[in-house]
């Protein structure tokens, strides 16, 4: 189904639909990573781990959206594609926060001559962002703060 942007107050706003709530996280997650650069310009060279924790869908999605950055700004890693391995929503789940996910980002080191840094912009926060069930499917959505610069020089 996809992902869109869209205007917002102070930001960019990036809105993923799919069949299923996994989905949708993927591909709001595959439109702020395409934000930073462009997905054409990385190949699928390696991988990186991500794990995130929430206590309801939206903490979820922030939790997750914030560790995808942080994977692009310090490790240097940018991504083309997302690949969930776990994806637990059962509140009753041992462990940590009833609700957690892990995936993994299929991309390579940032190369400047290559990947051109796009949008420069902050972390994600639970009152700028949403998660709904909408017709034939779900809906994530997380506006971006324009106040980050994107550092595209592997560490």
């Amino acid at each position: 189904m996809g992902f869109a942007y869209f205007d917002a107050d102070g930001g960019r706003g990036v809105t993923g639909r799919g069949p299923t709530l996994q989905e949708a996280f993927a591909q709001v997650g595959l439109g702020v990573l395409a934000l930073t650069v462009d997905p054409a310009s990385v190949e699928e060279r390696e991988t990186r781990a991500v794990r995130a924790h929430g206590v309801d869908p939206v903490d979820l999605l922030v939790n997750w959206l914030n560790e995808c950055l942080y994977v692009l700004d310090v490790e240097g890693f940018v991504a083309r594609r997302v690949e969930f391995v776990t994806f637990v929503l059962n509140g009753s789940a041992l462990g940590g926060e009833p609700l957690r996910l892990h995936c993994l980002l299929h991309g390579e080191e940032a190369e400047p001559a290559r990947h051109v840094s796009g949008l420069p912009f902050g972390a994600f926060s639970t009152s700028s962002a949403s998660v709904i069930e909408a017709s034939g499917g779900f809906e994530a959505q997380a506006i971006t703060r324009s106040d980050r610069a994107f550092n595209s020089s592997p560490k």
